[in-house]
């Protein structure tokens, strides 16, 4: 029998479909692996404003992310929105029982509208909890200046990627400029070189949920098999050719969704 490269998203629900679970399980099914999720909250939300937030009880949580791990088994694990202490405690918690299965830790802070999207005590929780189990964290340049506690590569790029990759994980902190240039900026560890990946700055309102979409393609290429550094480069290329394509369409008065499945489009 076959198996399939499995991905558990631990992350949060809305009702637009282009962020959240909603978003990682149509990156992951894009990029060539099976998805499923484990709700942490529901979001009310339009392409404008988050509305409300409806966090789910903690056991319920982390029984799910255990019904999942205990039989059917991950390839890779990626978790999204969080939003208390409590749950990112818990959570952390919950897969150091699962040190073997690779882990991208997306730490959602802020969302596309500019709502925040985490208690701010919960900011210190992800370092003490989920970051020392992290294999790869993806936060986005805004989230890496709460994380740092100043203005990400504004004095040392190379000392504010060595502090993110502290808990001995590696680091990407997406939509960087300088010096002109728009790029992502990887590295794998404390100390080592950093790759800039460049991007193509694409004029669009369609980027609600291209943090979680971006993290989940990286998960769906590690379960694939692809080394972390590979998973991200083969990453980068998807989720820049979903916002191209995604800049096309109409949807809403605010912030769309990037096209997921640009690949399977009709001609």
């Amino acid at each position: 029998m076959k198996e399939y490269q499995k991905v558990l998203c631990i992350a949060g629900s809305e009702c637009l479909g282009s962020s959240g679970v909603q978003a990682d399980l149509k990156a992951i099914s894009a990029c060539g692996a099976f998805g499923a999720g484990a709700l942490t909250c529901l979001v009310n939300m339009s392409t404008t404003k988050v509305k409300d937030i409806m966090p789910l009880p903690e056991d319920f949580v982390t029984s799910s992310i255990r019904s999942f791990l205990d039989d059917v088994k991950a390839d890779a694990i990626k978790t999204g929105m969080l939003f208390t202490k409590p749950l990112i405690d818990r959570i952390g918690s919950t897969l150091l029982d699962y040190p073997e299965i690779p882990k991208v830790v997306d730490p959602v802070m802020v969302a596309a509208t500019g709502d925040r999207l985490i208690e701010l005590e919960a900011i210190e929780a992800y370092k003490e909890s989920m970051f020392p189990v992290a294999t790869l964290i993806t936060p986005n340049f805004k989230e890496a200046c709460l994380l740092l506690g100043h203005e990400f590569g504004k004095e040392d790029l190379q000392a504010d990627m060595d502090y993110l990759c502290r808990w001995g994980n590696a680091a990407i902190v997406k939509s960087f400029h300088q010096d002109g240039k728009f790029m992502d900026v990887f590295s794998s560890g404390q100390g080592q070189p950093l790759r800039l990946f460049e991007k193509r700055f694409i004029e669009t309102k369609n980027v609600n949920g291209t943090g979680c979409t971006f993290s989940s393609s990286i998960a769906a290429f590690i379960a694939r098999g692809f080394v972390l550094e590979e998973a991200v480069a083969h990453a980068e290329d998807y989720i820049g050719k979903a916002i191209e394509e995604g800049s096309k369409y109409h949807f809403g008065a605010g912030n769309g969704p990037v096209c997921h499945f640009y690949n399977e489009m009709p001609l």
